[in-house]
């Protein structure tokens, strides 16, 4: 999942912006904060029993070492690190998960986007457009993959353009202060002699504010900004660089699973050290955050590269954390094309039958899912149906009123299942740090901790079971909020879901209480 953005200038854009740090715990009524009410759950959980439950997380790898979080990771049990498959899995020193984007050769950090491999595997199928008949069989969409394509980076090259020289300018701006560590007030008393220096001597004003200083902002901001977009233009949509060789794998062979590295956090592990914490932090040791659950083991499973996924590797990851116990698993990931659907269905077939909830991440593109597609979901490519234990998750805001979604959050009413806290969330990153990131990439995680409560208090319930629980004990909100469904206007919240509302972990747990006392 891709960092989210707010555009403020011409080709210039930026992070969006932080929330009070640990909000999603809040309770709506006692804190005027639109969290999960955590708190008040645990209090409905003392001096209950519960069962250790396995979360697996297929992301872009987690730091093992992290204070907060190696307390809770899976390590397998039946294997050591002695280059050998001691459990007989076929992945041999999978202690803590698994790769499948690297091998001995190295690690898999950036790749393209689904889009640009399509185009390159256009580009050798028609190598001539000139000499071929307009009916050639594949050509027409061959072609428009391609004019997309081409937007697409004629687009990343201007945004790169604009925040090179926004750097520039701030650069400039930092300059004439001489100080390594200017204060908002060098930042007021500069006298600007441009539109742009005004333009961005106004942002920083505005923006440094939720920062403790001007170097902080600047570092996560602007130049993880720049970072993005040069990534974007060097490797995402750059149909030169072709990172699977490091793999090693047939990229062809469909079938192939015995593939990958025991290096489960492998390099650029922020996203998923990150959602790792979310779902279960070590709580109450005063150390960074708080996790939605108790008592769960967090498995690392990388298979999601600064770049699109690609479906075999998805595939075989679910079938991996199935295959090893996990009875949640977190899938903070999506885009909009999946060449070989059918192969990632049937691994989610496989987890439906193996009891193994699903929650996954719905996008950060503002659409509507009941019209455009995002990968994967939960309906089969050979119309035999839907992942009934499935859990569509979109993004919510701290407040409410018509800021409730999240204004990057996909949704649809009949696509995305519930919403949850999604922006300015505060969790782990590597190097037993914290920082706050946006996204229903942090709904997600929201979500599975809760999934992961109900099933290790009340392990009785099948996964499906958990689902309706969540759904069905939403705080709904029927007040008007701004969507960009038909443009940009407003439109009852409700009308944004299947279940209408936000997760809420108390009243989810009231709810399986209620429905347990009746079994």
């Amino acid at each position: 999942m891709k960092k989210i953005i707010l555009t403020l200038l011409p080709g210039f854009c930026l992070a969006t912006a932080s929330a009070q740090q640990g909000w999603q715990h809040k309770d709506l009524s006692a804190d005027s904060l639109f969290g999960v009410s955590t708190a008040k759950t645990y209090e409905l959980l003392k001096g209950k029993k519960s069962k250790t439950v396995l979360v697996a997380v297929i992301d872009s790898g987690i730091d093992s070492t992290h204070t907060d979080l190696k307390a809770v990771l899976w390590q397998n049990p039946r294997e050591k690190r002695n280059g050998k498959d001691d459990d007989k899995n076929g992945y041999a020193d999978d202690t803590y998960g698994w790769s499948f984007l690297g091998s001995a050769k190295g690690n898999v950090q950036y790749d393209n986007s689904e889009l640009t491999r399509l185009v390159r595997e256009g580009q050798q199928q028609f190598p001539d457009l000139n000499n071929l008949p307009a009916d050639t069989n594949g050509l027409a969409l061959y072609k428009t993959r391609r004019q997309l394509w081409q937007t697409r980076m004629v687009k990343a090259k201007q945004q790169l353009r604009g925040i090179t020289y926004a750097r520039q300018v701030i650069d400039s701006i930092l300059h004439t202060i001489g100080k390594p560590e200017p204060t908002r007030e060098d930042i007021l008393a500069i006298q600007t002699n441009t539109m742009e220096q005004s333009s961005l001597k106004s942002m920083l004003l505005a923006r440094s504010r939720e920062y403790p200083s001007i170097s902080a902002f600047l570092s996560k901001e602007i130049y993880g900004a720049l970072e993005h977009s040069k990534a974007e233009v060097n490797y995402t949509l750059n149909l030169d660089y072709d990172p699977r060789g490091i793999v090693g794998d047939n990229i062809t062979d469909l079938t192939e699973t015995r593939y990958g590295t025991a290096d489960a956090m492998g390099p650029g592990a922020s996203h998923g050290t990150h959602v790792a914490g979310i779902i279960g932090a070590v709580r109450n040791n005063g150390v960074g955050l708080d996790g939605v659950a108790d008592n769960v083991r967090i498995m690392s499973i990388r298979a999601v590269p600064d770049g699109d996924e690609r479906d075999k590797d998805v595939a075989n990851a679910i079938r991996y954390a199935v295959d090893n116990g996990a009875r949640v698993i977190n899938m903070s990931f999506g885009k909009h094309f999946s060449p070989h659907k059918p192969l990632v269905d049937e691994a989610v077939k496989y987890a439906m039958k193996k009891d193994v909830l699903l929650v996954h991440a719905a996008g950060n593109d503002a659409l509507d899912l009941d019209i455009e597609e995002n990968y994967p979901n939960r309906v089969y490519a050979d119309g035999s149906g839907q992942a009934a234990a499935w859990l569509e998750v979109g993004a919510s805001g701290p407040r409410l009123g018509e800021s409730l979604p999240a204004r990057f959050s996909n949704y649809g009413h009949h696509t995305v299942d519930v919403f949850a806290p999604g922006v300015g969330i505060w969790s782990s990153v590597p190097g037993s740090k914290y920082d706050n990131m946006d996204g229903t990439s942090m709904a997600a995680p929201v979500v599975a901790g809760i999934a992961a409560l109900i099933r290790s208090y009340y392990p009785a319930f099948s996964a499906l079971e958990v689902k309706e629980i969540i759904m069905e004990s939403v705080v709904k909100y029927n007040g008007p909020v701004l969507s960009r469904k038909n443009g940009l206007q407003k439109i009852a919240f409700s009308e944004l879901s299947i279940s209408g509302g936000i997760v809420n972990a108390a009243r989810a747990i009231e709810l399986a209480a209620a429905r347990a006392a009746k079994q």
